[in-house]
């Protein structure tokens, strides 16, 4: 009789050849994926970049760069909003070809993608002895699937540029006592208002020489412009920077701060303003109290991060491709729930809890409040309690994030807000 064949080997876990192909496939698929989030209708071929490059081509004709409107279907007019120190960073972009503009933005976006994703997620792969090449990869796949990675790349946005100004000081050059510490934060915060509230974040966290570095580098920056353009400089520091209607409409879905959701409740009507500042006060109030006792306790990941999402819910306006902040709030949920593994039944189920919670933001993160659904041009009130959740996500999810999101101490305990 023929002998019988050979059954091959089970793959188990503890056979490299199978955790190598499951690794290749789980890579494969999301490569495959990917692609898909980034089709024509739910990109927006470089919109906000377009109207940087031809109000540069205004300003660069002698015209004043603070007149520059061009009309929109949705928000009804838009013009430049930058202050004045980004335009002379983006003036020179002008003199190149648009293709050349659109594809040094984009190089330098994915750049600044790969290069921070890694300065998170190393961390947690040291710590937790992960595969070092499977998690970086998958990390970064997923990084660029989430809204506010496709908004910035596809509207053309400045956005990751400010990021690694900002993770760099934070993340290094602060923690490390540099002497150069606080100038990133400066120069973010001369490029565009948002990277301010890291100005207060130095003080709250009691770093003054960054503070001051930080400062003093904004302003520097901000008088070069004014020595360079002083009319424009003038205009925009005295008027433009406080008419919240020239960056686009408040109640618009796409605009996920506290004032947007106000906006929402009350619109057509703008919300009044006593209420907003007094939620601005509180919001930022505990967030920065969260945000310097993490620091404190040696977590300066999650003390930039509670920053960031400070910064924005209490701006008038947040366009879904500001909030980054979302990114390493997941990376500290995962990472503070690979600790929880670790230790008693109550540690286990603390784990269950803050990997759903994990999930279920990187879901609606990833999902998108904005890419996918028409939110029309009608004033955006909400009509049901599905409605205003599903036009408030980012708003509700900073809020819960702020509360809830988890220091992390040496040795692997962390600590809630709650306790």
């Amino acid at each position: 009789m023929p002998a019988e064949p050979v059954a091959p080997p089970a793959v188990t876990e503890d056979d490299p050849g199978g955790r190598t192909a499951r690794r290749l496939v789980t890579v494969v698929a999301l490569a495959a994926v990917l692609p898909a989030l980034y089709l024509p209708g739910t990109v927006h071929d470089f919109f906000d970049l377009k109207i940087y490059m031809r109000a540069m081509d205004w300003w660069a004709a002698g015209h004043p760069l603070y007149d520059y409107v061009q009309p929109d279907r949705v928000q009804g007019a838009l013009y430049f909003t930058y202050p004045p120190f980004a335009a002379l960073l983006l003036r020179p972009f002008a003199l190149l070809p648009l293709g050349a503009t659109v594809t040094i933005f984009t190089v330098l976006t994915v750049l600044g993608v790969v290069v921070t994703t890694r300065w998170l997620v190393v961390p947690v792969i040291k710590r937790h002895d992960l595969p070092r090449l499977f998690t970086l990869t998958v990390a970064v796949l997923l990084v660029f699937a989430v809204e506010s990675t496709r908004e910035t790349l596809t509207f053309g946005q400045i956005n990751m540029l400010l990021v690694v100004l900002i993770l760099a000081d934070l993340l290094f050059a602060v923690p490390g006592g540099r002497s150069w510490a606080g100038v990133g934060v400066g120069l973010a915060a001369a490029l565009k208002l948002f990277p301010g509230i890291f100005v207060l974040y130095l003080l709250a966290t009691r770093r003054w020489r960054a503070a001051v570095v930080a400062s003093a580098t904004a302003a520097l920056a901000t008088l070069l412009a004014a020595a360079v353009a002083p009319s424009d400089s003038w205009r925009f520091w005295t008027h433009e920077l406080w008419a919240t209607d020239r960056v686009g409409r408040t109640d618009y879905t796409g605009n996920q701060s506290l004032f947007g959701l106000l906006s929402r409740i009350t619109a057509p009507e703008k919300p009044a303003q006593l209420p907003w500042l007094l939620l601005v006060i509180v919001v930022a109030g505990y967030g920065l109290w969260r945000a310097a006792r993490a620091a404190r306790a040696g977590d300066a990941l999650v003390g930039v991060t509670l920053t960031g999402l400070v910064g924005g819910l209490v701006s008038p306006i947040t366009w879904t491709h500001h909030l980054y902040w979302f990114i390493p709030a997941v990376v500290v949920l995962v990472d503070s729930a690979l600790d929880a593994d670790r230790g008693t039944v109550a540690g286990a189920r603390r784990r269950r809890w803050q990997l759903s919670l994990a999930i279920g933001g990187a879901f609606v993160i990833i999902y998108g409040v904005v890419t996918f659904l028409d939110w029309g041009v009608a004033p955006a009130r909400t009509d049901s309690f599905g409605e205003f959740v599903a036009r408030n996500a980012y708003v509700l999810l900073s809020l819960v994030l702020l509360a809830a999101l988890p220091t992390r101490r040496p040795g692997g305990r962390d600590r809630t807000g709650a306790s």
